[in-house]
């Protein structure tokens, strides 16, 4: 953590953002996306978390976790460097891990998981979720899309494995319920915990395709909100190198819509929602309950207010932003 991360993540909250979430955070140094990722792997993480965390309650808005290990596809150069796959060892890469030895597209090969290890990821999730607590977020979600390990074990695209963690639908998810249980039993209960989800990976090598795919995720999400997880994040894609995705504006919208109808907890959505209208319509129809920006928000860290202006309704500003308003500069 830098003071890079300081300045990013509060922008929003000054922004007018309700909820500014941060980016996926390695539970586990493996668990790493790239040598370059934040982690909660250790105590001493903690405290550079919560300059950020305090920073963005005392500007007025809440702060969750994406807490992650990023399997298979960890140990890989950042997108913003010129190189691209997996780092060397000499370079401060690693040997990754997975449900067992597939590669993602040209990556290094993982290793596959003994059961016990398969264990300790949950433990490793547990542990930095405590101090994701200890550092003051207001609440975690457990990252189990976009093709990191969690979504690598519950899909039959990656996990062919023989175990209690693989061969059936039940087996595949297992993982992911044994974390949400550890995470849930060290938060407060008051702590919401979310889950982000893809909702499908745009395979036809998938057994149903993608109308399949979206029916495991229900399944999924239903014993999700048994286990007591607040809000189900509806995203897609991660395990297919190279998928092809019919993108447009809200293009995932009824993903969520679909899981929205089948359980009983509020759901997300996400991806090419823009503008403050077409979020509006999103929630007014019933696709969702919460949207969430990304690119959106890096474009212009105060859409929440330009969007709030739009719509006739003050959000608070900070005292030294004051002078926007009298300006009229929406």
């Amino acid at each position: 953590m830098t003071d890079w991360h300081l300045a990013h993540l509060v922008s929003f909250a000054v922004g007018g953002a309700p909820l500014v979430m941060t980016e996926a955070t390695a539970v586990t140094r493996d668990g790493r996306i790239s040598p370059w990722d934040a982690g909660l792997w250790e105590d001493q993480q903690v405290r550079a978390w919560q300059r950020v965390v305090d920073q963005v309650h005392r500007v007025g808005s809440a702060i969750g976790v994406q807490l992650s290990h990023a399997g298979r596809k960890g140990s890989s150069f950042a997108p913003f460097h010129d190189e691209h796959g997996t780092v060397p060892g000499d370079r401060g890469g690693w040997q990754t891990v997975g449900p067992g030895p597939l590669p993602f597209g040209s990556y290094d090969a993982p290793r596959g998981l003994s059961t016990e290890q398969v264990s300790e990821v949950v433990r490793a999730f547990g542990r930095a979720a405590r101090r994701a607590v200890t550092a003051g977020f207001d609440l975690v979600e457990i990252h189990a899309a976009h093709g990191y390990l969690l979504h690598e074990f519950l899909s039959p695209l990656v996990n062919d494995r023989a175990d209690r963690y693989g061969g059936t639908e039940e087996n595949r998810a297992r993982l992911l319920l044994e974390v949400v249980d550890e995470v849930r039993a060290v938060v407060p209960d008051r702590m919401p915990v979310l889950v982000r989800l893809s909702a499908t990976d745009w395979s036809e090598q998938v057994p149903g395709g993608v109308e399949g795919d979206l029916q495991r995720t229900v399944d999924v999400a239903r014993a999700l909100a048994d286990r007591g997880v607040d809000l189900i994040d509806v995203s897609s894609g991660g395990n297919v190198a190279s998928p092809q995705i019919p993108v447009g504006p809200g293009y995932q919208t009824r993903f969520a819509e679909r899981v929205r109808s089948s359980v009983d907890v509020p759901v997300s959505t996400v991806g090419m929602i823009t503008a403050p209208r077409q979020a509006e319509h999103v929630l007014r129809v019933g696709q969702a309950d919460v949207v969430m920006l990304a690119r959106a928000a890096l474009a212009d860290p105060h859409w929440w207010h330009r969007a709030a202006h739009q719509f006739g309704h003050d959000l608070p500003w900070p005292p030294q932003y004051r002078r926007i308003i009298d300006r009229h500069v929406f």
